[in-house]
Parts: C-alpha cells; sequence; structure tokens
C-alpha cells in the first residue's frame, strides 16, 4: 500500500512539475482541470451498469480529480474517491453485517472525440477513458478501469463545466477478495479550468 501511494503521488509531481499554464494558444501546453463531485457505486455482481436504487452505495458520495489536457484531445487524469456501504446493504448479493468505507485512487488516460461527432460544438464534449486504480471495502485490491463521459461547458470560455461518468472498475484480484470485486462507478462533478 505504501508503495502505491508513494509512485501515485511520484507521478502526480511530475505532472504538476510539468505543466505550462493553461494557454489554447500554444498547442504544446497543457490545460489543468479539476473536477469534484458526486459518486454512486453499484456493486451487484453482475454485468449490469444499473440496477435498483436500492444497490448503489451513495453513503458518502466524494469525488475529485486533476486532468491535464492536451490540445490534441489526449489527457492523463488522477482521481480520488471515497464512499460508503452501510451494515444491512448488499454488495453482490450479500448482506453486510457491518459498516465498509470505500476508497479509490485511479489513473486514467482519456481521449475526446467529441470534436469527430460535433465538430461545430464547443460546449460539449465525449471521452473514453482507460486506466488502472486500487481500491478498498474491506481489503485493498488493484484494477483495470474502463469507462466514459461526457462534458458540458457553461460558458464561452471553457472555464466551467459539469462532468457525468460511468467507470467500469474490474478487480484484478476478483476470485479471491469476497466483496472487493468488480463494480461500476458513476460520477457528476463540476469542473473547473485552472
Amino acid at each position: 500500500m505504501k508503495k502505491l501511494l508513494l509512485l501515485a503521488i511520484l507521478c502526480i509531481s511530475s505532472l504538476c512539475m510539468s505543466g505550462q499554464g493553461n494557454n489554447d494558444d500554444n498547442p504544446n501546453s497543457l490545460n489543468w482541470l479539476a473536477s469534484a463531485g458526486l459518486n454512486a457505486i453499484n456493486s451487484q455482481g453482475t454485468q449490469s451498469p444499473v440496477g435498483k436504487i436500492g444497490d448503489w452505495a451513495i453513503n458518502i458520495p466524494i469525488s475529485l480529480a486533476i486532468e491535464a489536457r492536451w490540445a490534441d484531445g489526449l489527457a492523463i487524469e488522477q482521481a480520488f474517491t471515497i464512499n460508503s456501504f452501510a451494515e444491512g446493504e448488499s454488495i453482490d448479493g450479500v448482506e453486510l453485517q457491518e459498516n465498509f468505507t470505500y476508497f479509490s485512487f485511479d489513473s486514467h488516460a482519456k481521449y475526446y472525440f467529441g470534436k469527430h461527432i460535433l465538430p461545430s460544438s464547443d460546449w460539449i464534449d465525449f471521452y473514453g477513458n482507460a486506466g488502472l486504480g486500487v481500491f478498498s471495502i474491506e481489503d485493498l485490491n488493484a484494477s483495470f478501469n474502463l469507462g466514459g463521459g461526457v462534458l458540458v461547458w457553461l460558458n464561452k470560455k471553457r472555464t466551467i463545466g459539469i462532468r457525468a461518468q460511468v467507470i467500469g472498475k474490474f478487480a484484478l484480484n476478483h476470485s479471491q477478495r469476497g466483496i472487493n470485486n468488480n463494480h461500476y462507478q458513476t460520477h457528476i462533478q463540476a469542473v473547473f479550468a485552472l
């Protein structure tokens, strides 16, 4: 755990040191985005990302991220989320006998492809993301993450927006981890250009 945390801190530090500010006139510059919002976890033990509202964990739904975006649509994001499952709720069909805190630390590569779908619209953008993460419910586990979302800009300068995304988290050690298994995480966040 300490090694993973140290590696994540080093990656974030190297991103911060290489940033050149938010300058749309310079195609080689990085555009930094920060986001904060809510998340919900769906861990039903199925492949479907939707289910009964009672199957979702939304008890401490904090979601934070920092993103470095290049002009050609590529980005790297570092995200942190926290949530919890309360006693009596179900994970993968098993009723919990105690409260569990969920946290995740995820690194994603993103590609914004909205310009290919709606080339004349600069207020909306679609993206896909993939990456690796660590998460914990009862024990620590690593995951391969795959997802996508939409970012809607609320002003012409593209400095404030709203993002909605869904990420499938596929546990790398799912067969031996009990409740630390595959799950979906849905986010809605406010996005701010730095």
